[in-house]
């Protein structure tokens, strides 16, 4: 028997990402992941604290850092939370067109941050000659500030395949779970940016 002949989109619950026994697993195994992932954030977030004064005479945070793009790269991680929110309340009233609209809102807004990230970077490098070798700060900003790159682009792959695969399929009890496990992932990437822009860019200006 299929999973189209177990789950009927239209006798939809008003929490179908909970409402099956595998979508509950799916739960209990994210939070565990998420448990590994807060480790390894903290664990960079104390390198890069530890090494932030480590310029080897090249520019300190004071000099590199400019708020004005962060500020504008953080409004877009946090407005784009806020639309993944509108798609999963949707995805509870069994609204799937919706739903798919405010998704490719939010990957909108995390692709627009991922270029200002990318031309930061580049900034830096041509500019400053800031990069990755240049000293122990350059190490672990780009360790710490990359990875969290790296979470932003593997969060809006996993949303699009989800959008791709599922587009003529609609919304079910077997794929609600995994368009609000995806939603919980892209919050956990904005919390994690909030803790950047306060230890790495606000703490790094003022000193």
């Amino acid at each position: 028997m299929s999973n189209e002949d177990i789950l009927n989109p239209k006798q939809m619950p008003h929490e179908p990402e909970k409402a099956t026994l595998e979508g509950k697993n799916k739960f209990v195994g994210f939070w565990f992941f998420l448990g590994g992932e807060t480790v390894l954030f903290a664990s960079l977030f104390g390198t890069y604290l530890a090494l932030n004064d480590s310029t080897a005479g090249g520019p300190g945070t004071e000099e590199l850092f400019g708020l004005e793009l962060v500020f504008v790269m953080t409004m877009l991680l946090l407005t784009s939370s806020l639309t993944s929110v509108y798609a999963m309340y949707h995805m509870k009233n069994n609204n799937f067109s919706k739903m798919m609209v405010w998704l490719g809102v939010t990957v909108a807004l995390g692709l627009c941050f991922l270029g200002f990230e990318i031309y930061e970077f580049y900034h830096y490098i041509h500019e400053y000659e800031f990069t990755f070798r240049s000293s122990a700060l350059g190490s672990a900003f780009y360790t710490l500030v990359g990875f969290h790159g790296g979470h932003v682009l593997f969060g809006l792959l996993w949303i699009m395949t989800l959008m791709g695969r599922n587009a003529k399929r609609g919304l079910n009890l077997y794929n609600a779970p995994k368009f609000y496990i995806a939603s919980l992932y892209w919050h956990f990437i904005d919390v994690v940016w909030v803790f950047i822009f306060t230890v790495v860019y606000l703490m790094g200006k003022v000193g």
